[in-house]
């Protein structure tokens, strides 16, 4: 579908739930990192209803899904008379702050042209269940799998790093060293290890895909398209869905060991400017959503200002 085929955007809104509707349970993921979060991280279950509304999720599914989220350990749920109040639990808390944190921050980050080995020894006998934690949180962090119990990145978190090694209880069963590229020029090159070790193709065609279908919405609000404030929260909500949904496959490579025109940065400079456009009139949506059920739900914290490089205002208070 061709930019020019939206009259506006509440056509583009709708045509994109039509053809691409979120899955329930995913999108109340999406809600309570980009939203609930930062809101103190609670809400009662009529506000999230009310929230998930618009995007045409009925009351039965944001039910199930918020009872399937608390079995997983992501909720925990709290009653008050015939009312539920969801909460992150700490431990979830931590691992939105890890994941999120990827979505607002540029993916093209500099390279000291140092690489971060994990690896561990037989000798240290690691048990099963530790090694299959740290190779999944490893390898969703970025990493390439050198061998079962070796793992290699170019430019890692190292303090997203450290909560692996703790989450998973591995600090003293792996060793971490910083590598160089050796000089002797008959050896494979380690930024060879790029093609050989990532499925970029894959990530640089959702990104693609996500420029495609979300450049239109800037081009709209570029060109002062009206929009309300729940059709802001709802293309807020989109944009982050379906980048985070991309994001998840992306190894953050530093930008000297990426294609030429890479993709994901262009996604991202996209997903800043659609995000600060709507911030405003998304957040007086919330509010008013989130109050309606509980008069002292907090405004936004502090750090939510500091997403995507600062946000220009803050959000409640622009017109």
């Amino acid at each position: 579908m061709s930019e020019l085929s939206y009259s506006d955007l509440a056509h583009w809104a709708a045509h994109h739930l039509e053809n691409r509707p979120p899955r329930a349970k995913s999108l109340v993921m999406t809600l309570f990192g980009d939203v609930i979060r930062p809101h103190g991280g609670k809400l009662w279950l009529g506000s999230l209803i009310q929230l998930l509304a618009p995007f045409g999720i009925s009351d039965r599914l944001v039910r199930t899904s918020v009872y399937r989220l608390a079995e997983e350990g992501w909720l925990s749920a709290q009653r008050e008379g015939r009312r539920s109040q969801y909460t992150l639990r700490p431990e979830a808390s931590q691992r939105f702050e890890h994941a999120y944190q990827r979505i607002y921050t540029p993916t093209y980050l500099a390279w000291d042209g140092q690489w971060t080995l994990v690896f561990s020894m037989p000798s240290l006998m690691m048990n099963s269940k530790q090694r299959a934690d740290l190779r999944k949180e490893l390898l969703w962090e970025g990493f390439c799998a050198l061998s079962p119990t070796a793992f290699l990145h170019p430019n890692p978190d190292h303090t997203i790093l450290d909560y692996i090694l703790q989450a998973t209880q591995a600090q003293s069963q792996v060793y971490v060293a910083k590598l160089e590229p050796s000089q002797l020029p008959q050896t494979r090159p380690l930024s060879q290890l790029i093609q050989d070790s990532w499925d970029l193709a894959q990530v640089a065609s959702g990104y693609g895909q996500f420029i495609q279908r979300f450049a239109p919405a800037l081009n709209m609000l570029d060109a002062g398209h009206p929009y309300d404030d729940q059709l802001a929260f709802v293309i807020r909500t989109l944009l982050i869905h379906e980048f985070r949904r991309i994001q998840l496959h992306d190894p953050q490579l530093p930008i000297e060991l990426l294609p030429t025109g890479w993709a994901g940065k262009q996604a991202y400079e996209l997903c800043r400017d659609v995000y600060r456009q709507v911030c405003g009139k998304a957040e007086r949506y919330i509010l008013s959503t989130l109050r309606a059920e509980d008069e002292q739900a907090p405004e936004a914290a502090a750090y939510f200002y500091e997403r995507f490089d600062g946000l220009p205002v803050p959000c409640e208070t622009q017109s």
